[in-house]
């Protein structure tokens, strides 16, 4: 279950009229009708303490200085956690650690409430005591496990079309012809293995935004480490297939060291 800003909005409005509210939504600064700045003309509001409360999207999770908050809350604090992301962990652990700085940050003590789903995830738990260490000791222990950085690095390669049955033969083929490459190359293999060069292939698979704009998209990642030039292969095949995906409309994108995976 997710809830929205505009949920907790709704059910403000149901029961705590007596105090006055400013909300400040990260999807209302791309509507062309809002004036520039109005989001700042909103925090100035609540800053000179014109109102009670702020709700807000996690843009005023960090990077603001309210001297007389005392009072933070976090509302489905671990929903990052349900993505398909291998930093979604880390993202939540820096989320909570930055909103409860909101609190307490000058002269009077602040108190922070996290409602979560998940209250025992080590994320969570790690955040809600401030212990850094404790979390990157863990989070780092699951991503040896899982082989992921930085046990490894990573290339995102991204393919879309307007038809799904293209989409997936043409990204089939770059998947088979990059494992035949590294394999010649004796590079292929599973992370396991115990050599330091070695590369491998996931997917491909329906991403997780899986269409957008009526085209199709479908990904592979490709995981290495170690003295081999996975970026240049990686090019080396997308390159080989240009003229077909130009003739096919199909659109292919590489992003090394992806930071986002969707």
């Amino acid at each position: 279950m997710f809830v929205t800003s505009v949920q907790v909005l709704s059910e403000w409005k149901k029961s705590w009229l007596s105090y006055s509210l400013v909300y400040v939504l990260s999807e209302w600064m791309s509507i062309p009708q809002l004036k520039k700045n109005a989001h700042e003309k909103l925090l100035k509001q609540f800053r000179d303490k014109k109102a009670d409360v702020l709700l807000g999207t996690q843009m005023v999770a960090k990077g603001l200085d309210f001297p007389d908050v005392t009072l933070v809350g976090v509302i489905t604090a671990d929903s990052a956690l349900n993505l398909p992301d291998f930093r979604a962990a880390e993202k939540t652990f820096q989320l909570l650690t930055q909103v409860a700085g909101r609190a307490g940050r000058h002269q009077l003590p602040g108190e922070v409430f996290v409602q979560s789903y998940t209250p025992d995830h080590y994320s969570v738990v790690h955040a809600s005591r401030h212990d850094y260490s404790s979390f990157v000791r863990e989070e780092l222990k699951h991503r040896r496990n899982l082989h992921y950085p930085p046990y490894c690095r990573l290339i995102l390669v991204t393919f879309s079309h307007e038809q799904l049955p293209v989409l997936v033969r043409l990204a089939e083929n770059y998947s088979a012809t990059l494992q035949g490459r590294a394999r010649q190359r004796g590079w292929f293999g599973n992370m396991d293995r115990l050599t330091s060069d070695v590369l491998d292939i996931l997917g491909p698979v329906a991403s997780p935004i899986s269409r957008i704009k009526n085209r199709y998209r479908f990904q592979c990642m490709i995981k290495w480490r170690g003295n081999i030039d996975a970026i240049g292969l990686a090019q080396q095949v997308a390159d080989e297939m240009a003229e077909s995906a130009q003739a096919q409309k199909l659109l292919i994108s590489l992003d090394v060291d992806p930071q986002m995976l969707m």
